[in-house]
């Protein structure tokens, strides 16, 4: 698993995340709308919208909201002027950033992004400056017990997965965007409950932080993922797990 994920990882096992964020629903509102926005409001027809509904039930959004936010997206007003844009940047310790925001102005939203680029010892980068070294690709996380690890890495493999890393109980699957779904309702037909189901961006290669230097990057990385327009931050950064565990205490 990748250093991030490790990171997101401990801070879900610790219940940070949400605490730190305090507007989970707005993020999630944000992800239905421009879902719905961009592929339709028939979550029977856009899978992006099933997946956003998926994991705005997972944090106990009500079933109301998820309706409103389709709404309010398909009719206009506030939600046709939502758009979704990239920020790309460089962390302490030379680590690659992507930053996917969800905003109705983008003056605002690149200038909150640069400052807290900049507040942190970062520095915020052109477009297609460290995008390349990123790839989209579901993934799939699953609390294993020992005893059962070794059969659910099996079957995510039969399930057609790309590719599957185990860390002590944690279980990362990789698939294919386009084999997302099919691997996830094979796994859950078996049993498999993930604990985390998403699209996100995997990294091509890493890089190694440590000691100081791995606590302001992640610094820089909880200040980005806090900001009200922004819906996911990935990085290429690699952690020894004893250090995010000291960091996140």
């Amino acid at each position: 698993m990748s250093g991030h994920s490790k990171w997101s990882q401990i801070k879900r096992q610790k219940g940070a995340a949400d605490v730190k964020r305090g507007n989970l629903f707005t993020k999630m509102t944000r992800e239905i709308m421009i879902a719905a926005k961009e592929g339709g409001a028939s979550p029977d027809a856009n899978f992006r919208l099933r997946l956003a509904m998926d994991r705005a039930r997972a944090v106990n959004m009500p079933k109301d909201s998820i309706q409103r936010a389709i709404d309010r997206a398909s009719g206009g007003g506030d939600g046709a002027q939502l758009e979704s844009i990239v920020y790309e940047g460089y962390a302490p310790g030379g680590v690659s950033v992507m930053v996917e925001a969800a905003t109705d102005n983008r003056n605002r939203t690149a200038g909150e992004v640069r400052s807290t680029f900049t507040r942190h010892n970062g520095k915020l980068g052109e477009a297609g400056s460290v995008q390349w070294l990123f790839e989209q690709k579901g993934v799939i996380i699953i609390d294993a017990t020992p005893t059962s690890a070794d059969d659910v890495e099996l079957a995510a493999i039969d399930a057609g997965a790309e590719d599957v890393i185990r860390d002590r109980d944690l279980i990362t699957v990789y698939t294919a965007p386009r084999d997302f779904e099919r691997v996830k309702k094979a796994l859950e037909s078996q049993g498999v409950r993930p604990s985390q189901a998403e699209l996100s961006m995997r990294a091509s290669s890493t890089v190694r932080v440590e000691g100081d230097a791995a606590a302001k990057l992640l610094r820089l990385i909880d200040a980005l993922e806090e900001l009200d327009d922004v819906q996911a931050v990935h990085a290429n950064f690699d952690i020894p797990e004893e250090v995010l565990q000291t960091v996140s205490a």
